[in-house]
């Protein structure tokens, strides 16, 4: 192995954690709420004024977009998702920084995580709901999951390491 090689295998290590950790606590809270807190026959569960536990099932691409049941449709975004995380992981293991590889590992994770909904339920499991009254009128955020929460997260580490940290690895 390198001095190059070998200096970047911590960076590494911390991402490939950062995914398993990441698909790990996704699922289990994803099949947890399925089928222990049985979320579906409980309807919408209020948690706190601005929260809310509900059951969403997102059969399009981030924040809903692209709704739709046909099969086709569903196999072509998962072989989309595993070509996009291939390149993350390759990204990933050239990455030179500790904050871009570990954002790398959050955004694979969650990529990973959602797809497995979408290839065990055919729609990605969303539970998370933040909503504000303001004049009587209710004001709601996209429903969401854990995978979504690590990969805005990992999007917002990549652009603050390409923006204000040391100079980052380039995209394949």
């Amino acid at each position: 192995m390198s001095g190059l090689e070998h200096a970047r295998t911590p960076h590494l290590r911390a991402g490939v954690i950062a995914a398993v950790v990441t698909l790990v606590l996704d699922q289990a809270s994803k099949l947890w709420l399925l089928y222990v807190f049985d979320l579906a026959n409980r309807g919408a569960v209020r948690v706190t004024p601005f929260f809310d536990l509900v059951l969403a099932w997102n059969v399009g691409i981030s924040f809903g977009w692209f709704q739709t049941d046909s099969q086709l449709a569903q196999i072509a975004l998962m072989a989309i998702k595993a070509i996009a995380v291939i390149v993350l992981g390759i990204w990933m293991a050239r990455s030179s920084t500790w904050l871009a590889t570990l954002a790398l590992g959050l955004i694979i994770g969650g990529a990973v995580g959602n797809g497995i909904d979408r290839f065990l339920h055919g729609a990605v499991v969303d539970f998370a709901l933040f909503h504000i009254e303001i004049g009587g009128k209710t004001f709601n955020w996209y429903v969401f999951n854990l995978a979504d929460v690590a990969i805005v997260a990992g999007v917002a580490g990549l652009l603050y390491d390409s923006f204000l940290g040391v100079p980052a690895a380039k995209a394949p």
